[in-house]
């Protein structure tokens, strides 16, 4: 019996970090740029084997058969499919359709992000707001005399007057991005970036978040339900066995 509180604790474990998942998904709906995280289902422990020993002779024990205490570890992943694309009309807006992420310089390193709302600095500086300098295809910083500019398909930014070149748009992809880290700002680190490919920049237009709200209301009504019944069930549980050992006792 004592296994039930093992698998009910495990299950409000779980709910609860699922919860945390699903209202920092809720939090960013209106975040350019945003990639949704999922939570995973719940691991077990190693399994172990049950054995049987007498009340007095300890020696020869007999298995019951092995048994896996249930974990609820943290597990989740990002969801990198592509959010719907906004028209803004603003000249400093980007949006990847396609592989890819932006470069930023973000402390000392290289930050990684699909949110291509950016504005220039007091330096002329193409910018990620609170974050950093947007690079170029070469891991520089981009400066820019204007705002006044054409951008092609390909991330290559000129001057409107007489269209010549300014820089190109870094743009890098990753083969595995499981292997990517989110930071406390929302960029993502890690992993081994490679110029992309299969991108289309669209200027004047930003990616939306990929989280979507009626999904996540579901989500987190049916997660609120099943943490109330392991908290209720564990409640009956431990009513449960206080009869017994008080009953028992008197045997």
């Amino acid at each position: 019996m004592f296994r039930g509180f093992y698998q009910l604790t495990s299950a409000m474990l779980s709910h609860g970090r699922r919860l945390d998942v699903i209202s920092n998904n809720m939090t960013n709906v209106s975040t350019a740029g945003y990639k949704a995280e999922r939570y995973t289902d719940s691991t077990a422990f190693r399994e172990v084997i049950l054995s049987r020993v007498g009340n007095k002779d300890k020696v020869n024990t007999e298995e019951i058969g092995p048994y896996a205490y249930i974990l609820a570890p943290d597990q989740q992943y990002t969801d990198f499919t592509q959010g719907s694309l906004e028209e803004t009309e603003l000249p400093l807006d980007f949006a990847i359709e396609g592989d890819g992420f932006f470069a930023i310089e973000w402390d000392g390193e290289v930050a990684y992000t699909r949110a291509g709302s950016f504005n220039l600095d007091e330096e002329g500086f193409l910018v990620l707001p609170g974050q950093g300098r947007v690079l170029d295809a070469n891991r520089q910083p981009i400066r820019m005399a204007t705002d006044n500019i054409y951008v092609d398909a390909d991330g290559g930014i000129f001057t409107m007057e007489d269209r010549n070149l300014i820089a190109n748009l870094g743009v890098f992809a990753f083969q595995d991005t499981d292997a990517l880290e989110r930071n406390d700002h929302g960029l993502f680190t890690g992993g081994q970036p490679q110029a992309s490919t299969g991108y289309t920049i669209h200027h004047g237009m930003v990616e939306r978040s990929n989280a979507n709200m009626i999904q996540e209301m579901v989500a987190m009504m049916g997660t609120q339900r099943a943490l109330q019944s392991a908290a209720q069930m564990s409640k009956i549980y431990d009513q449960v066995m206080t009869k017994d050992t008080t009953e028992l006792g008197r045997l």
